[in-house]
């Protein structure tokens, strides 16, 4: 169960991934949560917008139109790889659908076909609407498909989820067709890439008397939030004390980082947390897969 991130670390994941975002005035609160809760999030849904022209489509998933109110998504997904970001919360993108493809998400497993309409995806999904028309002869730019994929993988990261987190509209609702043009396999493969730890170069020795140059050290799984609750000693809480240090964040040990979980820990994560701007609406001094993200960059 993942709690939605605040509208904050939620730009902050995106432009973290290399994404270039436009906010439009008042998405932070611009939603639908007096038609039901948002949330617990476990997911990201990809939807073409059957329309033509950046300005048309941001202005149309932003205000809604005659039969459905806005938002109608959390972000568009332009031809050019630009994410604009309309709104905020329950947004009307996902409408009722399939609750075994639900359960599927939540435990991260091939879906199921969608066959019936049940489960409250607006509650549950993080949603993306693509310019597009949708007609299967519109083209979709590289630089489009590279920015869905790093949306996905941006959200992905930031909850510790999996690519199989990532589905289309097309296999959450029975008769939906969206998005049409590419595979949700071809994205999810997109995002287990992008999510994948990059390889370690191997070292080259150089003439002598200069040494090999040592290869950069591939950044660590994030163990999970429960690896740094109270009383816990593992580790990863040494790794993580040791990484601060190196970073210039670890005044708060007297003798140094160890296994053992410590209020010198947290105050040291809190101090880095609040040296970047998208953790300090959240600096608590608890690490989640942001703050480990950016710690082992």
């Amino acid at each position: 169960m993942s709690a939605p991130l605040t509208a904050a670390r939620f730009l902050a994941a995106l432009r973290a991934e290399g994404l270039a975002v436009v906010t439009t005035p008042g998405w932070e609160t611009h939603n639908r949560n007096h038609k039901g809760p948002w949330g617990p999030v476990h997911g990201v849904m990809i939807h073409h917008s059957v329309t033509r022209g950046t300005e048309t489509t941001v202005r149309i998933c932003r205000d809604g139109h005659s039969t459905l109110p806005g938002p109608l998504c959390h972000g568009v997904i332009a031809k050019d790889g630009t994410v604009h970001l309309v709104g905020y919360g329950r947004t009307n993108h996902a409408g009722l659908g399939d609750d075994d493809v639900l359960q599927a998400v939540i435990a991260e497993r091939p879906l199921p076909p969608d066959d019936e309409a049940s489960a409250d995806g607006n509650r549950h999904f993080y949603g993306f609407e693509c310019e597009n028309l949708g007609d299967g002869k519109d083209p979709w730019p590289k630089a489009q498909l590279d920015a869905i994929a790093k949306v996905s993988a941006a959200l992905c990261r930031a909850h510790g989820w999996g690519h199989r987190s990532v589905i289309g509209h097309l296999e959450w609702q029975p008769g939906k067709v969206d998005p049409k043009g590419f595979t949700m396999d071809s994205l999810r493969t997109a995002v287990a890439a992008a999510l994948a730890p990059g390889p370690t170069a191997p070292a080259t020795k150089p003439p002598a008397p200069t040494p090999p140059a040592p290869s950069p050290a591939p950044r660590p799984p994030f163990p999970g939030r429960g690896a740094f609750a109270p009383g816990q000693s593992n580790a990863d809480v040494e790794r993580l004390g040791r990484q601060l240090v190196k970073r210039g964040f670890g005044r708060h040990y007297r003798v140094g980082p160890s296994r053992q979980w410590g209020e010198a820990d947290r105050q040291n994560v809190r101090d880095f947390q609040r040296s970047r701007p998208e953790l300090r609406g959240d600096a608590d001094g608890y690490p989640g897969p942001l703050t480990w993200h950016l710690l082992f960059s």
